[in-house]
């Protein structure tokens, strides 16, 4: 996924602020079910994330275009893990390990198989 990196995005020295990289991963995880023309909640079916593991490696800064790559390292029947990366061009700026619980009425449950399609 592409993202342009606005001033919205950035602390007053025009630099990313940090917690913005985690909502430019959720965004990439958001976007792999809407390129399916599926939605990441449905109903009362949901993932949140359980844990992340964050390496802050460079600056991203305004006007910047940045690409976010995710990829799926572990399935289970009510949980995924997802490694994603953040680059300016071929520089790696940010990596991080989530884990995913998939909750249905609020309480774990197994993935439906289609969206195991999606990763």
């Amino acid at each position: 996924m592409i993202i342009r990196v606005y001033y919205e995005d950035t602390d007053c020295g025009g630099v990313v602020y940090y917690a913005n990289y985690l909502k430019f991963c959720e965004r990439a995880r958001s976007e792999l079910f809407f390129q399916k023309g599926l939605s990441p909640h449905k109903d009362n079916e949901f993932f949140v994330v359980k844990s992340v593991q964050a390496d802050y490696i460079k600056s991203a800064v305004f006007g910047d275009i940045l690409k976010v790559t995710t990829k799926l390292v572990e399935r289970k029947s009510a949980s995924i893990v997802m490694y994603q990366e953040v680059f300016r061009n071929e520089e790696l700026l940010f990596k991080a390990t989530f884990k995913l619980a998939f909750l249905k009425d609020f309480k774990p449950s197994k993935i439906p198989s289609e969206f195991f399609e999606i990763f």
